[in-house]
């Protein structure tokens, strides 16, 4: 079975307008789950990914399993407060909002080859602020990697001059 038909959507959802890509049934599919993030890392591999900074929340999810299979370290990009230590913020736009990414100042030293995951590329607003996180630490930028790419939401420009690879493009 293909893997966009374990994805379901949602209309108006977290609010009226908004088209909601539901990847819980594909997490709950063992064979779905294997060859989505097989898929998800196979340009990277061979390319000495030390690092994979998942976004929260479903980054999270994809990215330990990327760098599980990578054999690389996992550094958490999370929403205010939920870090511990000294953090590095960066606030952007949503589709239906803002929102505000932190990751710990130590997370990465300089030059560490990062692949930034995240399960869904919508407007970019995430993976830009990802990349500028990343950019401050001075992470080398591997590339970013989505199960999901939303074309109509032109995600992919605000990542201009970055690697970008998506599994599935709706």
């Amino acid at each position: 079975m293909p893997l966009q038909d374990h994805i379901r959507t949602i209309l108006d959802f977290p609010q009226k307008g908004v088209v909601f890509r539901d990847l819980t049934p594909l997490l709950a599919d063992p064979a779905a789950l294997r060859a989505a993030v097989a898929a998800l890392i196979e340009p990277f591999r061979g390319e000495s990914v030390e690092v994979v900074a998942g976004m929260e929340a479903r980054g999270f999810i994809f990215g330990a399993l990327a760098a599980w299979e990578l054999g690389a370290g996992f550094v958490p990009l999370r929403k205010p407060g939920k870090l511990p230590a000294e953090v590095e913020a960066v606030t952007y736009e949503l589709e239906y909002g803002t929102a505000t990414l932190e990751v710990h100042r130590d997370a990465l030293s300089r030059g560490r080859r990062v692949l930034l995951v995240d399960d869904v590329l919508a407007t970019g607003g995430t993976a830009a602020a990802s990349v500028d996180l990343m950019a401050r630490l001075g992470a080398e930028l591997v590339g970013c990697a989505f199960l999901v790419e939303l074309l109509a939401l032109g995600g992919r420009r605000r990542l201009a001059g970055q690697r970008v690879h998506a599994v599935l493009s709706l």
